[in-house]
């Protein structure tokens, strides 16, 4: 465990935040995620606003639609803190 570098945070969003987040970034409405992901927009935008849980099985589905790695949804504003990147 002596490699093991501690993670901190960088910036403080939310997961529903992190999801707009991507989704905005790749230029995608609600309506155009929930067709590419099957999950219904109502469910999309309750995820966004944090009103329900993200989930494991949605976060893959909805990383396979935006086509991220479900920690970056998951797990928003972490970095390793590692000397040798800075």
């Amino acid at each position: 465990m002596k490699d093991f570098k501690k993670a901190k945070t960088k910036v403080k969003v939310s997961i529903g935040e992190s999801v707009r987040i991507i989704r905005e970034l790749q230029e995608l409405s609600q309506n155009q995620l929930a067709i590419l992901s099957g999950i219904p927009q109502s469910t999309l935008l309750a995820i966004e606003r944090d009103k329900i849980n993200l989930g494991v099985e949605r976060a893959k589905i909805l990383a396979r639609a935006l086509k991220c790695h479900p920690a970056v949804m998951v797990f928003p504003g972490w970095h390793i803190n590692d000397e040798k990147a800075a």
